[in-house]
Formats: C-alpha cells, structure tokens, sequence
C-alpha cells in the first residue's frame, strides 16, 4: 500500500466532457454529476487526477480471456456464469485497486466512469439519494476538510442535508461530525483503538443506522460497535474479523470477514443467523470479503476484493469481483469484468441502483408547492 493522506472536499461538476485536476490523498468530496439516472452521487476515497467520460460499455463476457503461454492454474471460477453478467443488476462501483476507478453500469453498459493513473485506494463509496457526488477534486470546490499529519479517511457519509459525518483514523481516532457550510463540529467523540500507532488499519466502513446512531467495525480490535453521536456505547460484539459492519432492516447486523472471508448476519444477542463462507460456493475462489450487501429480495451480494500490491490478475483464470447468493446460498448471478473498456477493476462497493430513475429527494414541496383551488 502507499502512504496516505487524507481530507474531504466537497465539488460540484458535470458528467460529459474531460476535467482533471489533482488533490491530496485518500480525500473525500461531494460533486453533481448528470447521469441516466438524472443525477449521480458517489462518495469515495482515493488520490485523484479526475477524468471522466460518458459513453457506452461492454457487456461482461462469462468466459475469462484467453491468456497466451501461461498456465491455467486452478481455476478460479466456472468458465459459464451464472446471471446475465453486467446487465444482471444496474449498480455503481468502486475498489481499493492501483487505478482510482468508480464506474456505474447501467443496462449492461458502463455508461460513467472516473479514472485515474495514480496511486491510492476507494474504501467506501455511496451514491446519494440528493444527486450529489461526495467524492472528488473538479472545477468547483465549494466545501472541504483537509486531515491533519498522520492521520486518515476511509469512511464517510452525508447526514442531514448539510453536514458530514466522517472517522478520522489517528492517535487518538475520531468520529466527527461537520456542518458544511459552517465549518463547526458538531459532534466529535475518540474511538478506542488495539493500537494507536497503526493508523492505516483502525477503520475502514461505518454506517449511520435508521435511529440516527452510528455502527462502527473496529478492524484491528475485531469489534462492531453501535456508539451515539456523542461516544456512549449503545452495543458492542466480537467480530472474528470486521472489515465493514451494515445494519439491516430486521435489526440484524452484516458483517463482512475481509480476509476471513466470510459474510455473517448476526441479531443484536451476537448470534450468528445467517452465514456464507467460501465452503459454501467452492467452485468460486475469494481472496478477501470487504463489503456484502443484502438486496430487499432477500440475497446476498458478496464481493471478492483482488490484492493488486501483491498479486496480479491472470486474463486468462480470472476471479470474479462479487456473487449473488440466495438465503440457502445457490450462486444466482457472477460477477467478471475485467476487459476493457468495461474493466471495473477490484471490488470493494457494488451499490445496487435497480428501479433508480432519479434521485430519491426532489427539489420544492411536491403538491403542496402550488395549492390546487
């Protein structure tokens, strides 16, 4: 990995036409974006020169490409996949990889895309329902929060309509919460660390839930915690590994096993009532679990994240970025795209924008704007 540095900077821009521009590392910011879907919204975190196109894809071909002179290896999944490869689900994404990559695919195209030739990592991305885009440097900075030395940003989300929740990984870490335009804190309390010292491997996903509380992975002390904005521990579990925690909407938490590689639903007694482990779809090699997303079907989305420092993808035996599974685990759709031009390169965030026509949050008062006589 490379060294990190971090900020969160807020933009506004348009999806057609070439920008780049470059900013501080592993940085977040918030831009508008026009889009099929009328506006997009990202949240992301990388070192960025920004350039963007618009234009059509590739649908995912369910045969890997053929690799000259070198051996197959096992393979790493079926030659056929299951699903209809990207025109399975409309969804946005994003990776820790070498190239800082966000696509969204739309109708088996990827129909926008942000690329970068530098170095550094997308720990957490989010699509907004207002049509912003909380990510990158362009145009028009109209808001940003630049980290202190030695200290990092991986996770982060809108709260309200003009503030910011983010953690802050340090000594001490932190969890803040910035009003945009006032630039005030408006809540901020430490988060307890295994090891102060180890900045890069304290926190990497947290999520606000429904009640307005905030569920935190501890990565390195392996623990998911659910704080108030104010640090007083609502509920704690062990986690044998917790590269990010989701809460759902039953009230159970989804725990991803990052190197562990597991997806694990637990209730709020810590027991385990839904588990996937690679055992379960041993035709399908993981490497790494950082995110698992459940769909309101009721399956599951398990991404394969794929260590570029370390390994390198072999065209010809290619793993795949991420399966659907059903709740008694039968693999329903794969994901592989790894050619250009629709190469998403590896996972970590697939959010599914299915039935998404336009942003969830419209401008004025809806009926009641104009009062019909």
């Amino acid at each position: 990995m490379v060294p990190i540095k971090s900020g969160i900077f807020s933009f506004v821009r348009s999806l057609r036409g070439r920008v780049a521009g470059s900013w501080p590392r592993l940085t977040f910011a918030v831009f508008g974006a026009a889009s099929c879907m009328g506006t997009a919204a990202v949240l992301a975190v990388a070192s960025w020169l920004l350039v963007s196109f618009s234009g059509r894809g590739l649908a995912q071909t369910n045969t890997p490409v053929a690799s000259a002179g070198k051996p197959a290896g096992e393979p790493q999944a079926p030659a056929v996949l299951p699903g209809s490869g990207l025109a399975q689900h409309d969804f946005f994404y994003a990776g820790e990889a070498k190239d800082e990559r966000m696509s969204i695919v739309r109708g088996g195209q990827v129909v926008w895309s942000y690329t970068h030739p530098g170095r550094g990592e997308i720990s957490d991305a989010v699509l907004e329902p207002n049509g912003n885009i909380l990510f990158a440097l362009d145009k028009k900075v109209v808001w940003n929060f630049e980290a202190p030395a030695q200290t990092e940003i991986h996770t982060a989300q809108p709260i309200g309509t003009n503030s910011v929740w983010f953690i802050q990984n340090g000594n001490p870490a932190k969890f803040m919460v910035i009003g945009k335009a006032s630039g005030r804190i408006e809540h901020q309390f430490d988060l307890p660390v295994k090891n102060p010292a180890s900045v890069h491997g304290q926190f990497r996903h947290a999520r606000l839930t429904a009640a307005g509380t905030i569920l935190v992975a501890h990565m390195d002390s392996r623990r998911v915690v659910e704080y108030d904005l104010d640090g007083k521990v609502l509920w704690s579990r062990d986690a044998t590994d917790c590269w990010s925690a989701t809460p759902l909407a039953n009230g159970n938490i989804l725990i991803a096993g990052g190197g562990e590689k597991f997806a694990r639903e637990i209730n709020r007694k810590g027991a385990t009532v839904w588990e996937w482990t690679p055992a379960d779809t041993p035709e399908y090699k993981f490497s790494n679990v950082q995110t698992v997303t459940r769909l309101p079907n009721g399956n599951t989305i398990v991404n394969n994240w794929f260590n570029q420092w370390s390994d390198q993808i072999d065209p010809g035996n290619a793993p795949v970025q991420a399966i659907e599974v059903t709740p008694d685990k039968k693999v329903v759709w794969a994901l592989r795209s790894w050619a250009p031009p629709a190469d998403l390169g590896p996972s970590t965030t697939i959010q599914i924008l299915d039935g998404v026509a336009g942003p969830a949050i419209l401008p004025g008062k809806g009926l009641a704007k104009y009062p019909l006589p």
